[in-house]
């Protein structure tokens, strides 16, 4: 169909006109509120956190975590405010990784835009479903997941076993089955799951080339983030030196690593995927095994 020609080509508009809207959107609450939080943040020390876990999360790291740690250990954060602030700082680098990697890295526009729109639907429609699901049931099947897929990629890079592939796109029943795995993907979103590395693992299952999951990944983030962020800036959630900090140092950090990543040659990014899909899976497994101890069953409590 030659519509499907064209598809590409407008996500990444829509994309672009979305992360324009918000730049505008975020910037005039800034400069509007900007004497409100004067004083509690580093400027210097938060945008490096900026640039270091937007770099890291360009490679599929992920970035939330990272961040989280960095800034306790700047003693800049708020507990409450952490959520808000996270979203709204990352939310232009996040787009910007999809912009950069929808224009560069070919995929098939189809499982492009069934996988990214799955996700949004899945995100929209989580609170509701998550809230009935143990944390601890989530973390232990992802966690298991990832270390299983991370350990297949290395017996392929060891040549011990052909699995993997280098496809470009699919179709039939593994499009519709990588379409409802993403929905559930978005779902886990919502319940602090991240999508990266979940989402890379699938691609790799499903025998499509490792450098798919890029654009496929970030498309799905960088849809689902803005409306996050629009929420928290508008019930005054999030502290706005501290975002806009983050965001200037994480948009030099994504174009720094978009390069890095965009001139691999794929062997070199199996690996790096291998790294990834098993740091994600010990970070899992850790909080699973951390929250046994205290007991907490739920990412988001039924009440909430």
């Amino acid at each position: 169909m030659d519509f499907l020609r064209f598809t590409p080509i407008a996500i990444w508009v829509i994309l672009a006109v979305t992360g324009l809207l918000f730049a505008v959107h975020f910037f005039r609450d800034y400069l509007r509120h900007k004497s409100e939080d004067k004083g509690q943040i580093k400027w210097p020390h938060t945008i490096v956190i900026g640039f270091v876990v937007n770099f890291f999360d360009t490679l599929g790291v992920g970035s939330f975590a990272p961040a989280t740690a960095l800034l306790k250990a700047t003693r800049q954060a708020d507990d409450r405010l952490l959520p808000g602030i996270l979203n709204v700082g990352c939310c232009l680098p996040v787009i910007l990784q999809a912009l950069i990697f929808i224009q560069n890295v070919e995929v098939d526009p189809l499982t492009l835009a069934g996988m990214m729109g799955a996700s949004a639907l899945g995100a929209y429609l989580g609170v509701d479903i998550v809230t009935r699901i143990s944390a601890q049931k989530v973390r232990l099947f992802m966690g298991m997941g990832l270390l299983a897929t991370g350990c297949l990629m290395f017996a392929s890079l060891m040549e011990w076993m052909a699995v993997g592939g280098t496809e470009h796109g699919l179709a039939g029943g593994q499009l519709l089955f990588a379409i409802a795995a993403n929905f559930v993907l978005g779902t886990c979103m919502t319940a602090g799951v991240g999508l990266y590395a979940p989402c890379m693992a699938l691609v790799f299952l499903l025998g499509l080339s490792p450098m798919a999951a890029f654009p496929i990944m970030m498309g799905s983030c960088a849809i689902l983030m803005p409306i996050a962020s629009y929420h928290f800036i508008k019930e005054k959630a999030y502290r706005r030196r501290t975002s806009m900090a983050i965001t200037l140092g994480g948009l030099a950090g994504v174009a720094l690593a978009a390069l890095i990543v965009v001139s691999l040659d794929i062997y070199t990014l199996r690996w790096l995927i291998v790294g990834v899909l098993l740091y994600a899976a010990a970070i899992m497994l850790h909080a699973y095994a951390r929250n046994e101890k205290t007991g907490q069953r739920f990412l988001i409590k039924p009440e909430q």
